[in-house]
């Protein structure tokens, strides 16, 4: 969705992860995958046909060192642990 647009959000997402994030061409993808899945099940593309419309826009990889991932992992644990005792 339109968060993916954030180049700081999906470097920052990648670095916690430690994973390689694609961003695709299409950010809108929930209403995309909902369409391409429409034109599947009334015989408008065959399965082998939707590799083909994914298109990349960037990529992003991790960056950040494993001490300043576990460190950023803590807070984020603190802050939702904390965040819990505001329904309690």
């Amino acid at each position: 969705g339109g968060a993916s647009a954030n180049n700081y959000l999906m470097q920052f997402q990648s670095d916690l992860l430690n994973i390689r994030i694609e961003r695709p061409l299409m950010l809108e993808s929930t209403a995309w995958g909902a369409a391409l899945m429409a034109g599947l099940s009334v015989g408008f593309w065959e399965d082998d046909e939707l590799a083909s419309l994914r298109l990349l826009d960037e990529e992003f990889q991790p960056e950040m060192n494993k001490e300043m991932r576990q460190e950023k992992l803590a807070g984020w644990e603190k802050s939702v642990n904390r965040s819990k005792l505001w329904y309690d």
